[in-house]
């Protein structure tokens, strides 16, 4: 099994910064892209960032030039750097990763953790 766990969420300032972690862990072979998603209340979940294994990114609209995603393959881990955080910003964000749990298959499944809080106040 293949497990994903968030943290680093909390509240903060208008303006401020908070930096979100992923663990990835369990047995699998590799994992492919990753991202980070969020869904505030009354809303659907929405993109907030993804990176590839070759660590290209891919950034809402919302959050570029604020957001920053990275990661460490060596420890399985992805990271999104918030800074200049908006009440807009409050949500529920969900660690996403496509895994490859096989060397000798090439197919993929796609796992979420159980989410972390991030609210901003005004």
């Amino acid at each position: 099994q293949v497990q994903l766990v968030e943290s680093g969420g909390g509240l903060v300032q208008t303006g401020g910064s908070l930096r979100l972690s992923c663990v990835a862990s369990g047995r699998f072979f590799s994992i492919n892209d990753m991202g980070w998603y969020r869904q505030a209340p009354g809303k659907q979940r929405e993109l907030v960032a993804a990176i590839t294994s070759g660590s290209s990114t891919n950034y809402a609209d919302s959050v570029k030039g604020r957001f920053t995603i990275s990661r460490d393959n060596a420890k399985n881990t992805v990271y999104l750097q918030m800074n200049s955080l908006k009440p807009e910003d409050t949500a529920v964000y969900y660690c996403n990763a496509e895994v490859r749990r096989y060397g000798y298959s090439s197919r993929t499944g796609d796992y979420w953790g159980q989410g972390t809080q991030v609210t901003v106040s005004s």
